[in-house]
């Protein structure tokens, strides 16, 4: 990868546009020029054009020579990309989702809705539901049901999703222009199913208003009014704040109070990263659109996007292994285990997995983690073989138990 970095650098380094555009720039000016001369004497119009036609010549030569250096960078990034990345024809032999075409279309539809994209979501729900793809039959998978998956797909309620979703990016755009109302009514309205989720997004949004108005008239823009600064403020909190009781936000709340007393030099005060704001406002859009898919029901990335992202980041991995199976004619006989390790990011991860030391095969529900009265973890499958129902010796301690003994560990 690092000649391909190194490439992308040099490319974005010389292959930009912005010295040719430059150099564009004072052709036309000297055109101009010449031209305002010309209106101005019209006998000098010969005289005037001679003289421009090697500062021209010079020009245009300099743009040709800074799109050719453009081309170059690109042709050089070109190569890089095909000679780390060869092109290779993926294996098709397997489609999981083959007998399941609606759900994929459900996926793209979502997505779409998701991220906006309203007027196309129509369409691509239209055309689906107009012509529904044929399933076909994929071993290791369920038997196709047509009828299921279409209803899955015309049950999707998109016009009342596209209202939903409207109304959040209506909120993500006033968030933006640091207008925080309509955010924190909606967290109001949705007060009870936020309190029940153990959310903070109501108390934040009013937080960072209660900041927001703090820092005054030279930060916020706002007219520097009683609503405004220290004493608007001071209103705020004390007409908002005792709408939140509970005892989680307490530290908090006496925090920004006593902010109060350093407000003459607020930035030496200890409660100086209470009121930097620099990125509080990309962290409350990015609480407020979770929260705001939580109470949909949904994730709050989009599905389509994870799937996509992460199959492009296996995709080298699980290449060199079709071509090592091809040259050692082996085959991947587990279908619900990769065979290989995957890295993905941090943020790809949801939810806690377990690797049985022994079989180095990782669990399922089917076969859970036991934890043994030592406090050693073994697969449920693992635990069998060991104990082979009678009493047998934990294999990473002296302990003795029996199968009985051990306990299933929910992840």
């Amino acid at each position: 990868m690092d000649p391909l970095l190194l490439e992308l650098a040099k490319l974005q380094k010389d292959g930009n546009l912005k010295q040719s555009i430059e150099d564009v720039i004072k052709i036309i000016d000297q055109l101009e020029k010449a031209r305002e001369t010309i209106v101005t004497d019209p006998n000098s119009a010969s005289f005037t054009l001679a003289k421009l036609q090697n500062p021209l010549k010079h020009g245009f030569d300099k743009v040709n020579d800074d799109l050719k250096k453009v081309h170059r960078g690109h042709n050089a990034y070109g190569k890089a990309l095909d000679k780390n990345f060869p092109v290779k024809a993926l294996p098709t032999d397997y489609d999981a989702l083959a007998s399941h075409p609606s759900l994929i279309n459900r996926a793209i539809a979502m997505h779409l809705l998701r991220e906006g994209q309203f007027s196309v979501a129509s369409t691509f729900l239209t055309e689906a539901l107009s012509n529904p793809p044929s399933p076909s039959p994929t071993p290791g998978t369920p038997n196709p049901n047509p009828n299921n998956d279409s209803t899955s797909l015309s049950t999707l309620k998109s016009q009342e999703l596209q209202e939903k979703f409207s109304n959040m990016y209506q909120i993500l755009y006033e968030l933006k222009s640091r207008n925080l109302h309509t955010a924190i009514e909606w967290a109001r309205q949705n007060s009870t199913e936020l309190e029940n989720r153990g959310s903070n997004l109501e108390f934040e949004l009013s937080k960072l208003q209660y900041i927001w108005l703090f820092l005054g008239s030279s930060v916020n823009g706002l007219p520097d009014d009683e609503n405004n600064g220290f004493f608007g403020a001071l209103r705020y909190a004390r007409n908002n704040f005792p709408r939140h009781k509970h005892v989680r936000y307490l530290k908090d709340c006496q925090q920004l109070t006593t902010a109060i007393l350093y407000r003459s030099n607020l930035k030496d005060s200890p409660y100086h990263r209470l009121f930097n704001t620099e990125t509080a406002w990309d962290e409350i859009a990015t609480s407020f659109t979770r929260e705001f898919c939580s109470l949909l029901g949904l994730s709050p990335s989009s599905p389509l996007y994870l799937a996509t992202t992460a199959g492009a980041i296996a995709l080298p991995t699980l290449l060199k292994l079709a071509t090592i199976q091809k040259e050692k004619r082996t085959e991947w006989t587990t279908q619900n285990e990769l065979p290989v390790e995957i890295a993905l990011p941090r943020s790809f991860i949801f939810h806690a997995i377990f690797v049985c030391p022994v079989s180095k095969e990782q669990t399922t529900e089917a076969n859970p983690p036991m934890m043994m009265p030592c406090g050693h973890v073994v697969a449920r499958e693992s635990l069998g073989r060991l104990s082979k129902g009678g009493r047998f010796k934990c294999p990473y301690c002296p302990s003795e138990s029996l199968m009985k003994d051990a306990r299933e560990v929910v992840l």
